[in-house]
């Protein structure tokens, strides 16, 4: 009797500790909820791969397209250092050498000038053919606006020179000379040695339709004929010798 309770008890004991044991199963906790796993999939990519930059640096047209290839870019071209001062020698070189013609082109003008007053005469007479030939002698020389003597002289500075040589002491200006001496009626009974003036000019008639006159500094001092030098009119014909 006593080894059948035993027995029973040792069963009633083995029961609980199975039904425990099941009871303390794992149980997920909120801590377990809280920590989960997940995974994506991307759908598989077939198209290829291309090279973006050979791409972008890709000159390549269609061949019928009209865009031209890259012969035709009108690309700037840069210099070196070494080209640019080349560049700036020969330019200083240029004007150096502009410079240098210039002044001797300047001396030279110089040189002729204090030739053409070295070789003047001194007047041969005194009435007014003497005055046409003496004046005829500065053929070639210099116009210089404002001048009045044979290094450089402007119409009025002219005849005003001219006449000084004989004497006779006239204004300055072209206008002031139409009233000068006495006055001649018209061109076929001007003489030589006489003056003719406008507002704008001066001149010595030379006779046969002629003046001797310093016209620009192009043409310097030369003859010409009236109808061209006064083409306008408004002259007056003066006589002071």
């Amino acid at each position: 009797m006593s080894i059948a309770r035993k027995t029973v008890s040792f069963m009633t004991a083995l029961v609980a500790a199975g039904t425990l044991f099941v009871a303390t199963a794992p149980v997920a906790s909120a801590e377990d909820a809280e920590v989960a796993t997940s995974s994506r999939s991307f759908p598989k990519v077939t198209t290829v791969r291309k090279d973006l930059f050979a791409e972008s640096t890709s000159t390549s047209v269609d061949q019928d397209a009209d865009w031209g290839g890259i012969e035709a870019l009108d690309v700037p071209q840069t210099k070196s250092q070494a080209e640019k001062d080349a560049e700036a020698a020969a330019q200083a070189a240029a004007e150096a050498e502009r410079a240098a013609q210039q002044q001797a082109a300047a001396a030279s003008r110089s040189q002729s000038r204090e030739s053409l007053t070295t070789t003047t005469t001194t007047p041969s007479g005194t009435g007014g053919a003497a005055v046409a030939q003496y004046a005829l002698q500065f053929r070639g020389y210099p116009y210089v606006y404002g001048g009045n003597t044979p290094a450089g002289w402007d119409c009025s500075g002219f005849v005003q020179y001219v006449f000084s040589q004989f004497g006779v002491s006239l204004p300055r200006t072209s206008g002031a000379m139409m009233s000068v001496g006495s006055p001649v009626g018209s061109l076929a009974e001007a003489q030589p040695g006489d003056i003719l003036a406008s507002p704008g000019h001066a001149a010595i008639y030379i006779g046969n339709g002629m003046v001797m006159n310093a016209m620009t500094a192009g043409s310097g001092t030369d003859t010409a004929s009236v109808s061209w030098v006064f083409s306008g009119g408004g002259y007056a014909i003066r006589r002071v010798i």
